[in-house]
């Protein structure tokens, strides 16, 4: 299977310039007007998706269903092509509500976006947040057992802004010697990067060798494209594993007003988990999923949580960590 990849210089410019026009005028939250539960007629809710998704709107049914009955608001559900788009649209004022990476969730902060995390995401009831990113190779790639293996090879990664299929992949191959830094320049002396847009496009180009090596979420590897049947058991190897990256999180527009954001703080605390939803009737067996990375729900948050993304974007020096 041959997928469509994307080299660096191409990404920013096309995908944030197509979302800030889809997302422009579309969130209540510049509005004086709020219902009777304290929030604007129409929420805008962005995401991007974590694997290829035609239909990512989908795997958000239920939480639009428990959003709209639990804030009285319409919920305007916006596919974003990248992080960029999202990060722009939260700072523009015309996203209220997005499902944001650890990286995301930072550079949306450092570049001004006014915004409150509202719950972190958990793959299990009783679980921590977070996951950790891996490096990849074919199972048959004897020649390749870590990073350092990765210099010279063809690399996929994810996104510029993703946290496990971009940020810390380059802390650990700065760590391995085989870039000098995080940056575009320094990336591409070491290797030949290429960006498949989601984890799932990374991990297949592993497998079907347009890629060398590559990186990934663990889950996305380990359970969501086993059982999707899109790889097999033992088809890939993994040779590096990061630390624990702080989960991905929601995180509410500030524009809303602290008692709106407080509200959707215990929402999502409280009812955003496949209990409560099948419980309230919103869905039922595997539909009943909160984002496309299957998620339990979600549990209490802080900016202080992020804190080792903003360091492991110190030891990269990314250009995409800088506001």
């Amino acid at each position: 299977m041959k997928i469509r990849m994307r080299r660096p210089a191409l990404i920013a410019a096309a995908f944030t310039a197509t979302l800030s026009l889809a997302l422009s005028g579309c969130s209540g939250s510049d509005s004086d007007a709020v219902n009777a539960q304290g929030f604007p007629e129409t929420l805008t809710l962005a995401a991007i998706p974590a694997e290829n998704s035609t239909d990512l709107k989908a795997s958000y049914e239920p939480l639009i269903k428990v959003l709209e009955k639990e804030t009285g608001s319409k919920v305007e559900f916006v596919q974003a092509s990248d992080y960029a788009g999202v990060v722009e649209g939260m700072i523009a004022g015309n996203v209220d509500l997005a499902f944001f990476g650890p990286f995301a969730y930072v550079v949306a902060g450092i570049n001004g976006a006014d915004i409150t995390p509202v719950g972190a995401v958990i793959k299990n009831k009783g679980a921590k947040p977070g996951y950790q990113s891996y490096g990849l190779a074919r199972s048959d790639a004897s020649a390749i057992t870590g990073l350092k293996d990765f210099a010279g090879k063809k690399v996929c990664f994810v996104d510029p802004s993703s946290t496990s299929g971009f940020l810390y992949p380059t802390a650990g191959l700065i760590e391995a010697g085989v870039i000098k830094s995080g940056t575009e320049a320094d990336i591409s002396a070491g290797m030949s990067p290429i960006y498949a847009g989601g984890h799932d496009s990374s991990a297949l180009a592993v497998a079907h060798g347009d890629c060398d090596t590559g990186f990934a979420f663990d889950t996305m590897v380990d359970k969501t494209m086993i059982d999707k049947g899109d790889l097999k058991a033992g088809e890939l190897k993994t040779v590096w594993k990061s630390e624990m990256i702080a989960g991905s999180v929601f995180a509410a527009n500030n524009a809303l007003g602290t008692t709106a954001v407080d509200k959707l703080k215990a929402l999502f605390v409280d009812k955003v988990n496949v209990e409560s939803l099948q419980s309230a009737g919103y869905c039922t067996g595997d539909a009943c999923r909160i984002t496309d990375e299957r998620a339990w729900g979600f549990v209490p948050v802080a900016d202080a949580d992020y804190s080792g993304v903003r360091k492991v974007c110190t030891v990269t020096g990314s250009e995409k960590c800088k506001g």
